[in-house]
């Protein structure tokens, strides 16, 4: 069973939030992310980089808990540069990432990532991916 700690108030972003985050980087522009993620002094942080043709590269650094959600018709590529990053998928499965190790949770899969510590990493996903939170205190059908 999945362990119930806090959810970080910074996570609360909305669904329309997520997905028209701005494009912090143009094509061309060199990007320090070390830099970028030593910044962040909030408990979480998940800024767009970059555009790659229709994805985006995003930088998130959190410690906490994110919401139960899926995006249903964009992958999406998890890379950990720091930390440990846990995804638990509404089977019951959890996936664990350690640094520069990398997994992708396929369009329409419900999950959750967890961070175990202060965590870093990028993802890729379809740029304005649409994503779909569960209601709170609803957990996932298992």
């Amino acid at each position: 069973m999945f362990s119930e700690r806090r959810i970080v108030e910074q996570m609360d972003a909305t669904a329309d939030s997520y997905a028209n985050e701005p494009v912090r980087y143009p094509a061309l522009q060199v990007v320090d992310l070390a830099a970028e993620s030593a910044a962040v002094t909030d408990t979480y942080r998940n800024l767009v980089i970059g555009r790659v043709n229709d994805s985006c590269l995003r930088l998130s650094v959190f410690d906490g808990d994110y919401r139960w959600h899926s995006h249903p018709s964009s992958d999406e590529l998890f890379i950990v540069v720091s930390g440990t990053l846990a995804i638990d998928l509404e089977n019951g499965r959890e996936i664990r990432l350690g640094p520069w190790q990398c997994v992708t949770i396929p369009a329409g899969v419900r999950h959750r990532t967890r961070a175990l510590g202060r965590t870093i990493n990028l993802c890729v996903e379809k740029l304005g991916a649409q994503t779909v939170f569960t209601p709170e205190g609803v957990p996932p059908a298992l």
